[in-house]
């Protein structure tokens, strides 16, 4: 049965007594309908779901992102850059979906955070639906969600293009996944990076 997260909820990524190998990250939302005079317009919306690596001391080890779709470890990928969302309604399935190989992952790395900004600045609250999911599997299939976390068309997210998602980190010998779903006040990725350091790990 999957947890629908709540901010600042933390939930381990232990199945059986042993930590997961293999998490996907898949995030959803949809294209910003506009009435106008002849009807209601879909405007495409370019979110961007990014990973940033970091360091026992907060510094940033490495960085997933359109650009860089996977890790120079090797032990997180990205599906690739999805630059409308949906167009026509929520589809159930996820535009950008980022999996991260727990087991490979450089004991070096102590948190993993998941943001999510929005490239052509189009603000959360006028996007009508967006999500973020944790589940077992791959790309392609879906074997079991952990969590899902639904981060509402709400007010408090108005005039923000800048968000941390979630922020996966070591607790010992195991992994842990805490929601965060603040937004920041950053316009670049490079920004947010810096301040996810700052303020959320």
């Amino acid at each position: 049965m999957a947890i629908n997260l709540e901010k600042g909820q933390r939930i381990s990524l232990e199945k059986g007594g042993e930590t997961l190998n293999r998490l996907c990250v898949g995030v959803n939302w949809g294209a910003i309908e506009k009435k106008g005079f002849f009807g209601v317009k879909k405007v495409a919306v370019d979110l961007d779901a990014s990973i940033g690596m970091y360091g026992e001391d907060k510094a940033l080890a490495d960085v997933i992102y359109f650009g860089q779709l996977k890790s120079r470890d090797g032990s997180i990928s990205h599906s690739g850059d999805d630059r409308t969302g949906d167009m026509d309604g929520d589809d159930g399935l996820d535009n950008e979906i980022i999996t991260v190989e727990l087991n490979r992952v450089p004991a070096e790395v102590k948190h993993i955070a998941v943001l999510l900004n929005s490239f052509q600045g189009q603000d959360f609250a006028s996007i009508p639906f967006a999500s973020v999911r944790l589940y077992e599997g791959t790309p392609t299939r879906v074997d079991n969600i952990l969590a899902s976390y639904n981060i509402a068309n709400d007010e408090k997210f108005s005039g923000s293009v800048s968000m941390v998602l979630g922020v996966l980190y070591r607790h010992g010998a195991e992994w842990k996944f805490k929601a965060v779903g603040d937004t920041t006040s950053d316009k670049k990725l490079e920004q947010t990076l810096q301040t996810t350091a700052n303020d959320f790990l």
